[in-house]
């Protein structure tokens, strides 16, 4: 049985403004009390949102979409990086432990194909010169909501060339499954060397 609360006689005929009456249809169950107070000769009203576990629950929801702060390595820094992500044939390579590598001194193709303006312009097909980066950083287990192919394999050795732009961190990686990222993707012919980038980097 619902029990209703009578409403002071100065308040009959008031009206929700539109965002309570909003507030009221979004949470149904939030119970809202009124001060009514006359001191000042005037009807004023106060209205106390008692919904706690609601804006707890709204927290908790906007600190777990919350981006991330995504390290960029100082140039000549060397760190360690568990490939989790792949985005294309010359990155970047999602790290478990922050950095988001674009391998150093290559390029490969965009995903849809096209090569950007002043980069080598590779023959490889985009999507099979990332496939071929994601076998040998790891085993791809998947592909990620935003396009990504997902995988799992052991922590690279990598050299920080600084950033690459953005959240990036331009690097040469070793892998213990794929030897020398950049220089196999470049010999199989995924991607070209990029002489601006390359410097001295020397190839096993």
């Amino acid at each position: 049985m619902e029990t209703k609360t009578a409403i002071p006689n100065g308040m009959k005929g008031s009206r929700n403004s539109f965002g309570e009456q909003w507030l009221l249809r979004l949470i149904p169950h939030t119970r809202l009390f009124m001060i009514v107070s006359n001191r000042t000769g005037e009807l004023m009203r106060y209205r106390l949102l008692l919904c706690i576990p609601v804006i707890s629950a709204l927290f908790v929801f906007l600190a777990s979409v919350a981006p991330a702060s995504v390290p960029v390595v100082p140039a000549g820094q060397s760190f360690v990086c568990t490939p989790t992500h792949v985005w294309d044939g010359d990155g970047p390579i999602w790290c478990e432990e922050g950095p988001r590598v674009r391998l150093a001194g290559i390029a490969a193709r965009e995903l849809d194909g096209t090569c950007s303006r002043g980069h080598p312009c590779p023959s490889a097909n985009a999507e099979a010169a990332r496939d071929a980066l994601a076998g040998l950083v790891g085993t791809p287990t998947g592909v990620g909501r935003h396009g990504h192919i997902l995988v799992v394999g052991p922590a690279m050795r990598c050299s920080s060339n600084g950033s690459a732009g953005g959240n990036r961190t331009a690097a040469w990686c070793v892998s213990p499954q794929g030897g020398d990222i950049n220089c196999v993707m470049v010999s199989s012919g995924w991607a070209l060397r990029w002489d601006r980038y390359w410097h001295e980097h020397s190839c096993p």
